[in-house]
């Protein structure tokens, strides 16, 4: 029977580097997730997974169990990731092209990009719908590009989501609900119907 998330984060804070390496290894993949929908880049996605859980261990001893580790780490990775976007639209770092080292002084990379494989019978017509979603998606406004990933992507409920994003339920509900409206329009605008 696996440690629940609290254990674990118990264990960790009395310097149990097993308990925080099982804490990675069971959300790495879902923090990829959400910051690959919110950069849309594999390589930047990583690196912000990898600052926040980075953020996380340090500031593990702050964390008061009021929300579910879950939902601490997922306002972690998409704080990250909304710095992250932010510098890379002033200017792109020569950081991001260095690797990253542990307290040890190895390399450390988390590989979670396999838990995304491309589907092999993606057809270029649905690749260049998707793309363009994506591409509306990214130009959206922050809140409302976050709280639609999370809530329709990642299937966060409304009231996780309003927790991560420290916002009421009904802020969430127009902010979700704006995103569907222009993303709809994208749809079908790119497949010939009216806006």
């Amino acid at each position: 029977m696996e440690d629940s998330d609290a254990i674990l984060v118990e264990r960790a804070r009395s310097g149990d580097g097993s308990a925080f390496a099982a804490l990675v290894h069971r959300h790495s993949a879902r923090a990829y997730r959400v910051a690959r929908r919110l950069c849309r880049s594999g390589s930047d996605a990583e690196e912000i997974v990898q600052e926040a859980f980075l953020q996380v261990h340090r500031h593990l001893d702050g964390f008061r169990g009021e929300a579910s580790f879950a939902t601490w780490l997922y306002r972690v990775v998409t704080n990250a990731a909304l710095m992250h976007q932010r510098g890379a639209r002033k200017t792109e770092s020569i950081e991001s092209y260095l690797p990253s080292f542990d307290s040890d002084g190895a390399q450390a990379r988390l590989d979670v990009s396999a838990e995304l494989p491309p589907l092999p019978d993606e057809v270029a017509a649905r690749a260049e719908l998707r793309d363009r979603v994506l591409d509306v998606l990214a130009a959206l406004p922050d809140g409302q590009r976050v709280a639609f990933v999370l809530r329709d992507m990642e299937e966060l409920t409304t009231e996780e989501v309003a927790e991560v994003l420290d916002i009421e339920p009904a802020a969430v509900r127009q902010r979700v609900h704006r995103a569907r409206l222009v993303l709809r329009g994208a749809i079908r605008r790119a497949m010939g119907g009216e806006p």
